[in-house]
């Protein structure tokens, strides 16, 4: 296989990566199949790409022909050949950013890499940023990326593995100091892991438990974050003195992951308390399996001795003191002048018998404790301006990661609170029918119970078991934070929050848990942050008051002045985007924010707004600090969470590399972000309200066009079910999560993630851009002005900016011809084509409209990287899409599909994913 496209010269190399992976490829298709199936690969290949070349209908007649007549074994084999040929390549591009990185690095004092920290530290001096306005700023940064489960990740963990090896052979051959016989073993090594690549099963035999995904999750901290985290920080400290040296620089921890992974209990029944329990168990069993490896490393290191330096007294006394406390005969250091030694073995043991004996550390801080001893002794005999970088780097680590790894976020749905506090209300004879009553007898209700000690429960076993669950979710936390430390769990999610009453419910369950405590004196203490989650258009309106009536709540701000007076907010990117189309969803996400924020101003309250995207662009997916960027600037100085989801974790965070750039991109971000809003510079808040008065015109005609065809056409489901491979995701075992709420197949029970999944495996890209085209060309055609209007905003606002550049991406991913392809699935042809001739519409629309805002003459001709890379794919992914439909038709016209049919159309499923990439 080749590659077959001509590519701009800033990509050369990867060009020659992407040949050389094909042509290895080929040799092992011939291996495997013989000529006959190279021949096929490369035939249809070359008749795929004509098609899109000229738009040959002879052509496109043969191809369907040829592959309507290819035999089920051989079938089989091609739609592997395509779909190894991705994971090849998104190797070769995933080694091609690292190259160009080090590229950058290499010529750093001429040519500074943008979006770098040393960048962004550069451009604040270069604006006469002041170190006191960034001593100042510092405290306050804050951004939290929360991994999750989502099930998007179509791609093994066995073959994500594979990937990273061919990445990292890739990365070795481009040293130009190899000698012939180490180039020739990288060779022998890089077709080896291509032919383990072919010869592994792509497919997942059964579906992932909870735990399961707690291991793919944990993989990334052990692989790539336990290092890179604190180097960013480091990066920061040295860029900071570099620019700034008569300052001393202490950068705080601001960059920190969480998880979801065995607490979002959203909709997932697999998620229990057990699960939830072992999974922390997992995450403290890793750390503390890291430090070990550091501490044995350090003890190689410190090898000083005290015939040779001095150590610190205190040192030496708390040496003294715990050898013999601590350690076994056998295990104590036998060289007494070698006191650091002496001192890490027995850190060493008391890591060992953590949660087992005594012995062990009783939480993270006495490690630090030990560490910062280590640390203060050093200074007595290492020059100053030469720090011991490992040691530096682990106090990081273990102000990072404690003893917890990362903070794990419970979610819930809000029903399941009301159901049951209704149940306990009803039981002890306080209220027969709480879900009856309205909002503000709730509120009244709830908060006379909050200001009452005395507990409201029963024995568990008088509840339903559903209602036991909820209060055992509730004692689990209180246990976690005995156990595991305080920020072990310190958010508890609810989702779907469609009033007050939806939070102080979870504040009185915490309250009969005691981790919201009221004492006699009437002061407060509590231990649990409770966010809502405004999800749809209509909860997103609705945010402002919802906030501001607890806002004026006395009950309700003395818990928030407990929790430093921040409020955590979360907004849901996918149903918002389902219920009301990307453009619509975007505008009422950041309005809301602006909303939201101008009114906790007027409290004294400050705001961390958690952002729930998705991998892809339907849900809110692009780089991570395109997505700061595309904030408010304001809502940036409080602190920000975002959601890393699905095949994200493996794009980001497979190479450690990469892992860095994407990170500092954010950091660099957030830094710019930060001391803007603190210095007020003359832009503002880089908007015009002009702006705002043309966004909610385009948002207004965008909805009304999204929601009269998807709520409004009563064919348009049947379409979707039918016109995309819908029904065969549920065989994928991607997720441990059903793909709809209650098992429902109602359209507002289906989960965003199957919704966006299948119109992208139908190359529709639907919920990415649709009715985007409508509000825009709405108001262009309004006035003479108006497209110069839009052109501004394209141009000075981040926003509007990355939702039109967004917007280019779908389209170019999308494709009408391989789309109509789909349409055939339909059972009704009228229906078919009616639908499917909107879509091609408003597709033609938005494509129209978008070039005249961007002043381009082709999609994405800004960003010729990414626009390369997606010319690169297509004529690849064509071929599968083809052997999709065909394989759709066939399973769908059987009563009981044998075994095999359903693989290939599983493989065709994975093998688009790959070539796509920002698939859920």
């Amino acid at each position: 296989m080749t590659a077959g496209l001509e590519i701009n010269d800033s990509s050369l190399p990867l060009r020659r990566d992407v040949k050389m992976l094909g042509n290895i490829l080929g040799e092992i298709l011939v291996f495997h199949g013989g000529t006959e199936l190279l021949d096929k690969v490369e035939k249809i290949r070359a008749m795929c790409k004509t098609i899109r070349n000229e738009e040959d209908k002879q052509t496109y007649h043969l191809l369907k022909q040829e592959i309507s007549n290819l035999s089920s074994p051989i079938r089989k084999q091609i739609i592997r050949a395509f779909s190894v040929y991705f994971h090849l390549i998104n190797a070769a591009e995933q080694n091609h950013r690292v190259r160009r990185r080090r590229e950058y690095q290499l010529q750093s004092e001429v040519n500074v890499q943008p979006g770098s920290i040393e960048s962004a530290i550069g451009s604040l001096k270069e604006n006469n940023i002041t170190p006191e306005i960034i001593q100042s700023v510092l405290p306050s940064l804050s951004l939290e990326l929360i991994i999750t489960a989502h099930p998007t990740e179509a791609t093994k963990r066995s073959i994500l593995e594979i990937q990273k090896r061919i990445a990292t052979i890739l990365k070795n051959q481009d040293n130009p100091l190899l000698s012939k016989k180490e180039r020739k073993k990288l060779e022998e090594s890089l077709f080896n892991e291509v032919t383990a690549l072919w010869q592994t099963d792509e497919l997942r035999h059964h579906k992932p438990t909870v735990i399961d995904e707690v291991r793919n999750g944990l993989y990334y901290f052990d692989q790539t974050l336990f290092d890179v985290l604190p180097e960013i920080h480091q990066e920061v400290e040295d860029c900071l003195t570099e620019h700034y040296p008569d300052q001393a620089w202490n950068v705080p921890n601001f960059l920190r992951f969480g998880s979801w992974i065995g607490g979002d209990r959203d909709g997932n029944p697999n998620v229990t308390t057990e699960v939830t329990w072992e999974t922390l168990h997992k995450q403290q069993r890793l750390v503390l399996k890291k430090y070990k490896a550091v501490l044995i490393e350090l003890m190689k290191r410190h090898s000083h001795s005290t015939t040779r330096v001095s150590v610190s007294e205190e040192l030496i006394r708390s040496v003294n003191a715990e050898e013999m406390k601590y350690l076994p005969m056998d295990k104590i250091w036998t060289v007494e002048t070698e006191v650091y030694r002496r001192k890490l073995a027995i850190m060493l043991e008391r890591l060992k018998q953590v949660g087992k004996t005594e012995a062990g550390y009783r939480s993270a801080d006495e490690l630090l404790e030990d560490l910062l001893m280590i640390q203060r002794s050093t200074y007595q005999h290492h020059p100053a301006n030469h720090e011991l970088k490992l040691l530096k780097k682990l106090i990081r680590q273990v102000k990072l990661f404690g003893f917890h790894l990362a903070a794990l976020d419970i979610r819930n749905h809000s029903g399941e609170h009301e159901a049951a506090i209704a149940e306990i209300l009803h039981k002890v004879g306080i209220s027969n029918n709480y879900t009856s009553l309205s909002e503000d007898e709730k509120l009244n209700l709830l908060e006379k119970l909050l200001q009452d000690p005395r507990p409201l429960l029963l024995m568990h076993e008088d509840y339903s078991a559903e209602t036991q669950e909820i209060l055992a979710v509730f004692e689990l936390i209180k246990e976690a934070h005995q156990k595991f430390g305080k920020r072990s769990i310190s958010v508890y999610l609810v989702s779907m929050t469609r009033s007050a009453s939806d939070l102080l419910e979870v504040l009185l369950l915490a309250k009969e848990a005691g981790i919201y405590r009221l004492h006699a004196d009437g002061s407060v203490e509590t231990d649990l942050n409770v966010a809502p989650l405004l999800e749809t258009i209509d909860d997103l309106v609705a945010g402002p008051r919802i906030m501001e009536t607890l806002f004026r709540m006395p009950v309700y701000r003395n818990h928030l002045q407990k929790h430093g007076e921040q409020q955590e907010i979360m907004l849901g990117y996918s149903d918002g985007s389902k219920d009301g189309g990307t453009l619509t969803a975007n505008w009422k996400l950041y309005s809301a924010q602006l909303e939201i924020s101008e009114m906790a101003k007027n409290y004294g309250i400050a705001l961390k707004f958690f952002h729930g995207r998705g991998g892809s662009l339907g849900r809110g997916g692009g780089p991570l600090h395109k997505s700061l960027l595309s904030q408010p600037v304001e809502t940036l100085g409080d602190g920000v969470k975002i959601t890393e989801q699905g095949e994200v974790l493996s794009s980001r965070y497979l190479l450690e590399d990469i892992a860095y750039r994407s990170l500092e991109q954010a950091t660099s971000t957030l830094l710019k972000a930060a001391t803007h809003i603190l210095k007020k510079s003359e832009h503002g808040h880089l908007r015009d309200e002009s702006w705002a008065e043309a966004m909610e015109q385009v948002s207004e005609v965008a909805l009304s066009k999204y929601q009269s065809l998807v709520f409004n056409d009563p064919d348009f489901l049947v379409y979707f079910n039918q016109a995309t491979p819908l029904k065969e995701l549920a065989d994928l075992n991607i997720g441990s999560r059903p793909m709809a709420r209650k098992n429902s197949d109602k359209f507002e029970n289906l989960r965003a993630i199957p919704w966006v999944f299948a119109w992208t495996q139908s190359r529709q890209l639907f919920p990415a851009w649709y009715a985007a085209g409508s509000g825009l060309e709405s108001f262009v055609s309004q006035s003479a002005g108006n497209l110069k209007i839009l052109q501004e905003m394209y141009s000075e606002w981040t926003f509007f900016r990355s939702t039109i550049d967004n917007l280019q991406m779908a389209l170019m991913k999308a494709d009408i011809t391989t789309a109509k392809e789909y349409s055939s699935l339909v059972e009704d042809p009228a229906i078919a084509e009616r639908i499917f001739g909107n879509i091609v519409e408003e597709y033609n629309k938005t494509k129209d409209i978008l070039l005249k805002i961007t002043g381009d003459e082709e999609l994405l001709d800004h960003t010729p990287n990414i626009q390369d890379s997606v010319y690169r794919r297509n004529p690849y992914v064509d071929p599968l899409n083809f052997l999709q439909v065909e394989l759709i038709k066939e399973l769908r016209n059987v009563d009981e599909p044998d075994h095999e049919l359903v693989t290939q159309v599983l493989l065709t499923i994975n093998g688009i994913a790959a070539g796509l990439r920002n698939t859920g």
